[in-house]
């Protein structure tokens, strides 16, 4: 599975590690594994409110509460996978601290084609441009799919990190 999903995320369940990704030093993007009738794209503003409802009932509110702030950051911070007009998968960057990537979610049905990937490849390219040299990727939930794709290493002693003391419903 190449995508990076955490159901009902919490702060209560962090248990992994932030990993740090050389942006200078990305690993090639391998040929084919995404969809060819895929749109990968930065969302249009009359489009937010629908992205964040989609994220918050398909993974969690506090997934929608940071790319709420990727859609409000200029430029927006977030890329969309597009597929016959729906999404099938966000990207943010920038949305929980400045220099961090995610979160990343696809859609079950649309999981397994390189579309995760392809998101983070964009936001990772887009930090890059903007002048970053390293991101942060906070509390994976999946770190082989992040050494895979762009070359992740943990930083030691880095859970629960940034989401220490998050408040709680």
């Amino acid at each position: 599975m190449d995508s990076f999903y955490r159901p009902r995320w919490s702060p209560d369940k962090v248990r992994s590690m932030d990993m740090l990704i050389k942006l200078y030093d990305l690993p090639a993007a391998e040929a084919g594994g995404e969809a060819a009738d895929m749109l990968f794209r930065k969302p249009l503003a009359p489009e937010h409110s629908l992205i964040i409802e989609w994220i918050a009932s398909e993974f969690s509110q506090g997934w929608a509460s940071e790319a709420q702030v990727a859609l409000s950051n200029r430029p927006i911070s977030m890329f969309v996978a597009l597929q016959g007009g729906h999404l099938a998968g966000f990207c943010c960057y920038d949305a929980t601290a400045r220099g961090f990537v995610g979160p990343i979610g696809v859609a079950p049905e649309a999981r397994g084609e390189g579309i995760g990937a392809a998101l983070l490849r964009a936001c990772l390219r887009d930090m890059r441009a903007a002048g970053y040299a390293y991101a942060v990727a906070g509390a994976v939930g999946a770190p082989e799919f992040f050494r895979r794709v762009a070359g992740a290493t943990e930083i030691e002693g880095s859970a629960p990190g940034i989401y220490r003391g998050m408040l709680k419903r």
